[in-house]
């Protein structure tokens, strides 16, 4: 499985972006998808996670309420859209795969890891 994160670029302060994950092979419906950011001169965070199905999904505290993870089976995209963003949501964003529980991703579990794609929040 290949992943490809876009839909990244520069937004104000309380904006919307949407960025997605496209993928190549046929397994990708079957796995949990998340996203992971990393800001300049920090470590990498966990965003979000989604099961294989959509039907469970798990937020980090700091994006919770504001951003949404969700999938496309049927076009082996994944989602996530962010609105009343922040300037702590700069970061380079990217998205991840794999055969395991979505929670796992929240460990860092996982088997397939995209490029990523730039956020700038200006404020």
């Amino acid at each position: 499985v290949q992943l490809q994160a876009s839909g990244g670029g520069v937004v104000q302060t309380g904006d919307s972006l949407r960025l997605s994950c496209a993928a190549s092979g046929r397994t990708f419906s079957s796995y949990a998808m998340g996203w992971f950011r990393q800001a300049p001169g920090k470590e990498r965070e966990f965003v979000a996670a989604i099961s294989w199905s959509g039907g469970s999904t798990y937020y980090a505290d700091s994006v919770k309420g504001r951003f949404t993870i969700s999938r496309d089976n049927a076009k082996n995209t994944g989602y996530l859209q962010m609105n009343r963003m922040k300037p702590e949501d700069t970061a380079v964003y990217h998205c991840a795969a794999g055969p395991y529980a979505y929670y796992r991703l929240l460990e860092g579990k996982y088997d397939y890891w995209g490029q990523g794609t730039l956020v700038t929040v200006s404020s």
